[in-house]
């Protein structure tokens, strides 16, 4: 590739919108959202969202924290209970990325003790969450848990055409579709192959062609794929974008 042909895109990192309106409501999350439209009847006030990750539970969690005035906590960095609010609801998303045990045992218990409405989210049930604490592994159990379900075609089309829009990409309908021919069927995979081809086109000042996607994506060999033959990928990407051959 010619080096004058490359352009260094600037380190602006994209944060992805939570507004309501951008959520997409799918058979994958019609359980979650009827949960959540009826907190008055949850068990003991609490409930979980889990599901894979890209699934849409942050958002999810970001909508419901918003239209319910809720304080908004991020397991990765809780460290204490300073902003658990003495009234009302709390929302934590990444609960089972929590650190310390003891951390979340003492927040259950204060949501617990303060009458809190409190919403958790892991990318699977409380009751496995691999915890010590006999007390933390007992509360968790008794947390009831709803589970987003993968994403049907529809779903994944629909987020890969706002993903694109989001990043004010153009990609036309064709390249969309064979993408989503391709890429494992996992929210995720689809948000890191929009971001690598939104960087290379930047760099590259070239449009997204199905040539272009296959060279930037390492998928020039891959055959097109039947539908049963895609599977989620829940792990950490790799260099080598999870899933592709």
């Amino acid at each position: 590739m010619p080096h004058e042909r490359l352009q260094l895109p600037l380190p602006f990192p994209h944060q992805p919108g939570y507004a309501a309106l951008d959520f997409v409501p799918d058979d994958s999350n019609r359980d979650a959202l009827a949960w959540l439209s009826r907190s008055a009847g949850w068990p003991d006030r609490r409930l979980a969202v889990w599901g894979q990750g890209g699934c849409g539970k942050s958002h999810l969690l970001n909508v419901w924290a918003e239209q319910s005035a809720a304080a908004l906590l991020v397991g990765q960095t809780l460290r204490g209970l300073d902003s658990v609010p003495e009234t009302g609801a709390l929302v934590l998303d990444d609960a089972d990325t929590v650190a310390d045990e003891r951390v979340l045992l003492h927040l259950l218990n204060t949501a617990r003790d303060r009458g809190l409405v409190l919403l958790l989210s892991g990318r699977t049930p409380p009751a496995r969450w691999p915890v010590r604490l006999p007390d933390l592994r007992s509360r968790l159990k008794a947390i009831t848990a709803v589970e987003i379900q993968p994403p049907g075609d529809a779903l994944l089309r629909a987020l890969l055409m706002r993903m694109a829009a989001d990043r004010q990409l153009i990609m036309g309908e064709a390249v969309q579709e064979w993408l989503l021919r391709r890429l494992p069927r996992s929210p995720s995979a689809l948000r890191e192959a929009v971001a690598r081809l939104d960087r290379a086109s930047m760099a590259c000042q070239q449009p997204i062609t199905r040539s272009f996607a296959a060279r930037v994506l390492d998928m020039a060999e891959i055959a097109v794929a039947d539908a049963d033959e895609f599977f989620i990928s829940s792990e950490p990407p790799s260099p080598r974008l999870a899933g592709f051959l």
